[in-house]
């Protein structure tokens, strides 16, 4: 026992001096500063900030730019959809109900290039069994009245010089307008209506399979030119039209076409001024684009603001669903800056808070660097 006491004694004894240093005012001096987890990841700071390594920016495609103050013209989004040029397309109706048949080269499919005038399908009017069958009888009695005015026609011919000639003339007449007359009689029996397009461009509806059987007026095929399209903006200032100087449409973030104003209404639409415009891609050809597809109309006004101009993609959302931008703190170190903007085009925009001159701003990769947890 007297062995186990000592060295319980012992250890009190070490411990007593550690205890009695730790007690006295609770001062474990400094805490250390937090480490990184690897230095060579990439990784979200403490403090918000974003370390990511040079390897990183290289593979990650960063691209910085000076921030210079200047003025852009103010410009306002509007909310806009795709229309069909109506010089450029159109829809294909039947006059009459009735059965449709394929055309020469069939029925068109989606997609497909139409020329102005090509036959699309024929369509059969449908014709009931008493209206037929009046048809058909007045079809006998034209044949029997012609059959009649033949022979009377014979007679005058035979007592040429003794009868008056206006009576052979009337005769004549006669014989002729009741063969016009059972011509067009037995054509409306089996006559179709020839369905042909309104203009030149590829097939962008069609709603009709072979022996479909369709109503007056109903739209079986619309033709759009895809080239020659136009944008229908909804303006709530009325006065804004006066004021457009330039116009783009965004199709997707950071690509936009130009736009030329064509010119507004005078009406209110659902207390909107609606506003046209034409694309102005110059030769090249427009990216596929769908009537009634939505897309966000930017235009100029000859007014302007102060601020920073920036490509449209370097503005970002934070996870609060706040407008940034990273600004290039360090060689290796990114700092998040919150910001209000307004747009400049489909491409661009100012920042007119939250950003100072000669700071190194972030325009390629933003997004990327966004995602750094």
């Amino acid at each position: 026992m007297s062995k186990l006491v000592l060295s319980l004694l012992a250890a009190v004894a070490v411990l007593a001096p550690i205890r009695a240093g730790a007690d006295a005012g609770h001062d474990h001096g400094p805490a250390p500063a937090p480490a990184l987890a690897n230095i060579n990841a990439p990784q979200r700071l403490p403090d918000g900030s974003v370390y990511l390594p040079k390897l990183t920016q290289r593979q990650l495609a960063l691209r910085t730019m000076v921030a210079e103050q200047g003025r852009s013209p103010q410009a306002v989004e509007l909310y806009g959809k795709v229309m069909m040029d109506p010089n450029a397309g159109g829809k294909v109706q039947p006059m009459v109900a009735g059965r449709v048949e394929p055309g020469p080269r069939g029925l068109p499919s989606l997609g497909q290039a139409v020329t102005k005038g090509e036959v699309l399908a024929y369509v059969r009017p449908s014709v009931g069994a008493i209206e037929r069958a009046n048809q058909a009888a007045q079809a006998a009695e034209l044949r029997a009245n012609r059959t009649l005015a033949e022979k009377r026609l014979a007679r005058l011919q035979q007592l040429e010089g003794t009868v008056p000639q206006k009576d052979v003339d009337a005769a004549s007449a006669e014989v002729q307008a009741l063969t016009e007359r059972l011509a067009a009689v037995g054509g409306s029996l089996s006559t179709t209506e020839a369905l042909v397009a309104p203009a030149s461009g590829i097939v962008a509806a069609a709603s009709v399979v072979a022996g479909q059987v369709v109503d007056a007026r109903e739209v079986l095929f619309e033709i759009v030119d895809p080239n020659r399209l136009l944008v229908e903006a909804i303006a709530h200032d009325a006065k804004l039209a006066t004021h457009i100087t330039a116009a783009s449409a965004r199709i997707e973030p950071g690509v936009s076409i130009a736009l030329t104003l064509v010119g507004a209404g005078r009406s209110l639409r659902e207390q909107a001024l609606p506003i046209l415009f034409r694309f102005n891609a110059g030769k090249q050809p427009l990216p596929p684009l769908t009537v009634g597809q939505p897309l966000t109309v930017v235009v100029q006004t000859d007014q302007s603001v102060a601020g920073i101009a920036v490509p449209a993609t370097a503005i970002v959302k934070d996870r609060n669903n706040q407008d940034i931008v990273w600004v290039h703190a360090g060689p290796e170190r990114f700092v998040a800056r919150t910001v209000r903007f307004v747009p400049i085009d489909g491409a661009t925009a100012t920042l007119v808070d939250g950003a100072t001159a000669g700071d190194r701003i972030v325009v390629q990769g933003a997004s990327l660097l966004n995602q750094v947890r």
